[in-house]
């Protein structure tokens, strides 16, 4: 009989193995965190624009900035050492209400690595919402910043190649490096 059990167990187990999600076995997931400016801090605001303290993932830290009718986000526990919170995109802008953070357990457990959200821009001489893309940037102390950009309607498959720039994050140098363009890009 316990010959049989431990058949048994070895096969659930291995059954329990192959059924893990994708994510889980290439050593990257992700988890979601809402933009809610009203569910943020504010912790400066003028004629010229404000700056929000907001939920993370799991209280890392982030700060949502406007300026000049665009926004930029800066992470981490010592902001003025990354580039990200100087990095927006050319038109006026403003982002979506989910902010994705791409996860690796390369370190045992799962870290952040980097994040990918929506910007929604604006036509040059409309100002009317006309275009959206997905913005990766690399979370790395020291060396946070913008790493590719993805046209979302001009790519059927954008969040998947947010994704893939996402999960390359570590390996972009902010000072040497350009932020790529990934796939049909005709957002601005």
């Amino acid at each position: 009989m316990p010959h049989k059990t431990a058949a048994s167990l070895s096969l659930v187990l291995a059954m329990c193995l192959t059924t893990l999600p994708a994510a889980a076995q290439s050593g990257f997931t992700s988890a979601y965190t809402d933009i809610n400016l009203d569910q943020c801090m504010v912790l400066e605001a003028d004629d010229f624009g404000a700056s929000w303290s907001c939920p993370g993932y799991k209280g890392y830290p982030l700060m949502v900035q406007e300026g000049d009718l665009r926004f930029s986000l800066q992470y981490g526990f010592n902001v003025d050492t990354n580039d990200a919170g100087s990095q927006t995109l050319p038109p006026f802008n403003h982002l979506g209400s989910k902010l994705e953070w791409r996860l690796s357990n390369a370190s045992g457990r799962w870290l952040p690595i980097a994040t990918i959200v929506r910007y929604h821009t604006a036509d040059s001489d409309t100002g009317v919402d006309s275009g959206e893309v997905l913005v990766v940037t690399q979370l790395k102390e020291g060396d946070t910043c913008h790493i590719a950009y993805v046209d979302a309607k001009a790519n059927k498959d954008a969040n998947e190649l947010a994704r893939q720039a996402a999960d390359k994050a570590g390996d972009f140098s902010c000072m040497a490096d350009e932020v790529e363009t990934i796939g049909r890009f005709e957002a601005y």
